[in-house]
């Protein structure tokens, strides 16, 4: 980054400071900072806001509609406005509302999930309009406010997009990235796009006793015995197998492995068996594209230290992979966790997407990315994470998941967690391409 600093990252700063926390209670959702969120946009870009219908969706969540030369094709863009809270004992470098800019990123909750695709998007839109760029097909804007917490304005949005009869050739969101240290033996990037996504189920697990003084404990507590639940879980995880998906995923990839493994991988589909057990060894990235997950998050039992547990809970997030269901995962931690003393509560049940087709839409998006990142191998994948886009599969074959930013391992880590950071060039880099995408949409010169 040298000179002086484009004017758009100032744009993407003023988001990031305003702490649009969601909550799955929204009686503790801070309303407020989603107002400033709406009014700092309204000043950031005047010409979208000025020139696109604007629908309100929901509490905060925003659909704008572009006209284009013709509405056969229309498309939408996504991302969410919402971001997860911040541990306040995490060490992070710089003040995670802040927005400081250092080694060249800017810093803070939210650049990359998901304020950064905001902000591009955004700063896009306004220098086509500012350029008098008329779209080939219309073009929506849908921005939901509650995509961290599964919440309904994405349902909304689709229920709205329904009655107005219209049916997207091309949904894009959030999800894939141009992936650094993506694949062990992969040197160079690699630009996955998503077209699934695993579903997400959240089960409680539950178990209750007696409790009383701990001076005098006895065996096989509430807390031994969720605690024996979750070593159990750990231990057993769902069988791995390799989906179609990261066959081809794979295949793409064989060219520019060691020349040792690239028969190997170029004949991915026989050797399957083989290539799951390969991705479970590799860490939990590959791991997670091999088989459902199962991740313990939340955990309660007794109130003081000197108090025995008369129940204890644990959170268990699931991520269910495209040809497995919800059933068959439930099943599974009934089978392992084997304890009926251990009762097993369905919280939130999200099945996996639809896959969507690898085709001349997903060509058309492919020669897009590799045209602006030409180093990258571009390939279809099944991003871990879910996305806002899972219920436009409702009325959209073609639902694509990809962030047009270079994102590093330690970046990617970063999601949900601390030190959260977009490199300012990516960010750029990312505003370009998505300028591009709306340029070249069918029927357009």
């Amino acid at each position: 980054m040298t000179g002086t600093p484009d004017p758009a990252v100032a744009k993407l700063q003023a988001l990031v400071r305003i702490p649009t926390v969601s909550d799955r209670d929204t009686s503790r959702v801070d309303t407020t900072a989603f107002d400033r969120l709406h009014d700092e946009l309204r000043t950031q870009f005047p010409l979208l806001h000025g020139r696109l219908e604007l629908t309100r969706v929901g509490s905060h969540g925003l659909l704008f509609r572009w006209p284009g030369r013709t509405t056969e094709q229309p498309v939408v863009l996504m991302a969410h406005l919402d971001v997860v809270p911040v541990d306040e004992s995490a060490p992070w470098q710089h003040p995670p509302f802040a927005a400081e800019i250092a080694d060249g990123a800017v810093w803070g909750r939210g650049t990359l999930d998901d304020k950064g695709c905001v902000a591009a998007v955004c700063e896009a839109v306004e220098r086509l309009l500012g350029a008098g760029h008329e779209p080939a097909q219309d073009v929506w804007l849908s921005f939901g406010c509650d995509e961290e917490v599964s919440g309904t304005s994405a349902v909304a949005t689709v229920d709205e997009l329904v009655r107005r009869g219209v049916r997207p050739w091309l949904v894009l969101d959030e999800g894939g990235a141009v992936a650094h240290e993506a694949f062990p033996g992969v040197r160079r990037p690699v630009a996955a796009i998503g077209v699934a996504e695993k579903g997400t189920t959240s089960v409680e697990l539950r178990v209750e006793g007696r409790g009383g003084h701990a001076s005098t404990p006895a065996r096989n507590g509430p807390a031994a015995r969720l605690a024996r639940a979750i070593l159990r879980i750990d231990r057993s995880p769902m069988p791995a197998r390799v989906p179609d998906t990261t066959v081809d995923l794979m295949r793409r990839l064989a060219p520019h492995l060691p020349a040792p493994a690239r028969p190997l991988m170029a004949r991915a589909d026989r050797i399957r068996p083989l290539l799951a057990k390969a991705l479970t060894s590799a860490g939990p990235e590959s791991a997670a594209m091999a088989r459902s997950t199962f991740a313990t998050t939340t955990l309660e039992g007794s109130p003081a230290l000197n108090v025995i547990a008369s129940s204890a809970t644990a959170g268990v997030n699931v991520r269910v992979m495209p040809g497995d269901t919800v059933d068959e995962v439930l099943a599974h931690l009934r089978k392992v966790i084997d304890d009926p003393g251990v009762r097993i509560a369905v919280v939130e049940r999200g099945e996996a997407s639809r896959v969507s087709p690898v085709d001349e839409v997903f060509d058309h998006l492919a020669s897009l990315v590799a045209e602006h990142f030409p180093d990258a191998v571009v390939a279809p994948y099944v991003p871990s994470g879910a996305t806002d886009s899972r219920y436009f599969t409702r009325i959209c074959e073609h639902v694509y998941r990809f962030a047009p930013f270079r994102m590093s391992k330690a970046q990617r880590r970063a999601v949900h967690s601390y030190d959260e950071h977009l490199d300012v060039d990516a960010f750029l880099a990312g505003i370009d391409w998505y300028r591009a995408l709306i340029e070249r949409l069918p029927g357009g010169d």
